[in-house]
């Protein structure tokens, strides 16, 4: 069964991990899934391990919740940048509001926790900010692949297949 006629939004800023955009974006992609990039201006982006430069097909202000079936919030350096934006932060939150699929893996758990949509989920993410996640009111837990209710989080690269699997599942 493919997803044809779902479509996903996937967040995107300079210094993304570059696996953790470009794996959900060619295999959504393959499951016939109509994929938007929308990045924080109109400039493509690159990751932090040099792939790119990905375009972007909008801005994160071009876009509404209404309008797709889930949202994909890739790791890196990116998160700490659209974080910071209170447009990524209103899509988080209407996507979160809506019940719809939002899922985070590694550093991306960020935007959700700026979001203040964790409090009292359960996630994991990668180490490095298991305190920042447990500070915003997270049962965070140690495992490759959460799945919470609409939330669907991953600690590493290494998750992103049981990660993919639990998106796809959610989006069938």
């Amino acid at each position: 069964m493919t997803l044809a006629g779902r479509k996903v939004l996937i967040l995107a800023a300079d210094d993304f991990e570059d696996t953790e955009l470009l794996y959900p974006l060619y295999r959504l992609a393959e499951e016939e899934a109509a994929v938007t990039v929308a990045g924080l201006d109109d400039q493509p982006v690159h990751g932090k391990k040099g792939h790119g430069p990905v375009p972007v097909d909008t801005t994160v202000d071009q876009v509404a919740e209404r309008d797709f079936d889930a949202l994909v919030i890739p790791g890196g350096f990116a998160p700490d940048k659209l974080r910071r934006s209170a447009a990524v932060l209103s899509l988080v939150q209407a996507f979160d509001s809506a019940g719809k699929p939002v899922a985070f893996i590694c550093h991306a758990g960020w935007v959700p926790i700026s979001a203040k949509i964790l409090k009292g989920r359960r996630a994991t993410s990668v180490g490095a900010i298991r305190d920042d996640m447990v500070n915003a009111g997270t049962d965070w837990v140690d495992e490759a692949t959460v799945v919470d209710g609409n939330l669907i989080s991953a600690r590493t690269p290494a998750d992103l297949g049981p990660w993919m699997k639990a998106l796809l599942a959610a989006l069938r």
